[in-house]
């Protein structure tokens, strides 16, 4: 389980980041795209944790 959570992680601030490449770049649309993939992986993360607190405890 806590690879999974270390692995999700390591996605967020990947998309993080090149969504900040992106924005030095001035390219808009693409940087949008990555955004919407951390907020995602992020949605996914809490429900991930809220589901293993449930079943865990």
């Amino acid at each position: 389980m806590r690879i999974v959570v270390i692995v999700l992680l390591l996605a967020i601030l990947l998309a993080l980041g090149q969504a900040l490449l992106r924005l030095i770049r001035g390219a808009s649309e693409p940087m949008w795209q990555m955004l919407a993939w951390r907020v995602g992986l992020s949605i996914a993360l809490f429900v991930l944790l809220l589901l293993s607190r449930y079943f865990i405890h």
